[in-house]
């Protein structure tokens, strides 16, 4: 069974910073994409960033910069460091793991950033 385990919201300042963590079970994670995608209320989900198994890393235009994407395929998790937060960062956060190939995508259950003073 694959599980897919966020940590690391909560409430922020603007200007602050959150790290976020990814711990995956029941997958063969090294051979995964995964990713970091958050949600509004009313909106679609949308990518924030994206590494590969080789490391290769992908980034919205909104969060270049800031934001860091790193795993390690050792301990099976993932991490999304964010800084210099904005109020438009507000968001819940889900972490997903891809493997295009065979069209197999695992989604974990979301957790809330909220950037407000």
């Amino acid at each position: 069974q694959v599980q897919l385990v966020e940590s690391g919201g909560g409430l922020v300042q603007p200007g602050g910073s959150l790290r976020l963590s990814c711990a995956a079970s029941g997958l063969t994670f090294n051979v995964y994409a995964m990713g970091w995608y958050r949600q509004t209320s009313g909106n679609q989900r949308e990518l924030v960033a994206l590494i590969n198994p080789g490391g290769t890393t992908t980034y919205a235009d909104s969060v270049k910069g800031r934001f860091t994407i790193s795993r390690d395929n050792a301990k099976n998790t993932m991490s999304l460091q964010m800084n210099s937060l904005k109020p438009e960062d507000t968001a819940v956060y889900y972490c997903n793991a891809n493997l295009r190939a065979f069209s197999i995508n695992y989604w974990g259950q979301g957790t809330q950033v909220t950037v407000s003073s």
